[in-house]
C-alpha cells in the first residue's frame, strides 16, 4: 500500500503517511489515490485545490467554513516546514475544544486530513512554506468563518515567538463568542 493512515483520536482526523520511493534522481510518491484513501477511512470527493505561500513566523487560522458547505481538508506541505493545528469545535463532541499540532514538512511528506467540524490553522516554521490542500466543499465566502489564532478557550501552544497575523484572522471572534455553530 503507498499509504500509512493513522486515526489521531479525534473522530475522523487522520495523519497519512505516503510511501516515498526514491533514487539518485530524487524521489516519487503518490499524493492522493481515491481507492486507497477510501480503504483508508477518508472516502471524500476532492472539490478544489488550494496553495497558500506564507514566511516564517506567519500564523494563519484558525479557518473553517460553516454548513452548509463545511469543508474537509487534505493539507500537504511541499516546500518548508510548518507546525499545523487542528481544533474541534463540534459541540457535541468529546473532544471539544481539543486541539492537537502536528508537524508538516517537505522532509517527512505527512498530510493530514481534517473532517468538518474542526477549525485549522498553522504556523511557518521555516523561512517559507508552500501548503497544499485539497477540499471536499469549494470555498464560499459568504460561509467564511474561523476563532481566534490565541483563543484562551482552546489554549493552543504555538512555537512562535513574535507571530505575524493577519488583521482578519487578528479580529476573529473567541469560540465562545460564536452563535452559529
Amino acid at each position: 500500500m503507498p499509504f500509512t493512515f493513522t486515526n489521531l483520536g479525534m473522530n475522523g482526523l487522520v495523519l497519512v503517511e505516503p510511501r516515498l520511493f526514491p533514487d539518485d534522481r530524487g524521489f516519487f510518491l503518490e499524493s492522493y489515490k481515491e481507492s486507497e484513501f477510501t480503504r483508508g477511512g477518508i472516502p471524500y470527493r476532492f472539490v478544489q485545490d488550494n496553495h497558500s505561500l506564507s514566511k516564517r513566523n506567519v500564523i494563519r487560522g484558525l479557518h473553517f467554513q460553516l454548513p452548509p458547505r463545511a469543508q474537509g481538508k487534505l493539507v500537504r506541505v511541499v516546500s518548508g516546514r510548518v507546525w499545523d493545528v487542528i481544533a474541534d469545535i463540534r459541540k457535541d463532541s468529546p473532544t471539544y475544544k481539543q486541539w492537537l499540532g502536528i508537524e508538516l514538512s517537505d522532509e517527512n511528506n505527512r498530510m493530514i486530513f481534517i473532517p468538518q467540524g474542526f477549525a485549522h490553522g498553522f504556523a511557518v516554521m521555516s523561512d517559507d512554506a508552500h501548503l497544499l490542500y485539497k477540499c471536499t466543499e469549494e470555498f464560499d465566502p459568504a460561509l467564511d468563518a474561523g476563532i481566534r489564532w490565541n483563543d484562551p478557550d482552546i489554549g493552543i501552544e504555538w512555537p512562535v515567538q513574535t507571530p505575524i497575523v493577519s488583521k482578519k484572522d487578528g479580529l476573529l471572534p473567541f469560540l465562545r463568542d460564536r452563535m452559529d455553530i
